[in-house]
């Protein structure tokens, strides 16, 4: 969605601050995106369950739980995208590995 309209999407920088959050970089985790930490223990979580169930899937997330996290998810982006058409920078600027 950045390459084509130049602005970020909902999830832009999320797998960045994830890998940051798995890694014990909370910081750097948190100054790419706020979910970063939420989805990294999610994943930790969902691992753990699957090793104790022995289950590639060991469950499944209601749809309801999918739409506030959707709805979460696109309020946290349209906050941060207002800020950053006030000037606040935003979104980070990550040189590309």
């Amino acid at each position: 969605m950045r390459a084509l309209t130049g602005i970020p999407c909902p999830t832009c920088f999320l797998t960045r601050a994830t890998s940051a959050a798995l890694t014990g970089h909370l910081t750097e985790s948190l100054h790419g995106h706020a979910f970063g930490p939420v989805v990294a223990a999610a994943l930790l979580g969902w691992s753990l369950l699957a090793i104790h169930k022995r289950q590639l899937l060991p469950g499944r997330l209601p749809a309801q739980s999918l739409g506030w996290i959707a709805a979460a998810l696109l309020g946290y982006w349209a906050v941060r995208l207002g800020l950053s058409f006030t000037g606040v920078d935003a979104f980070p600027r990550w040189a590309a590995p």
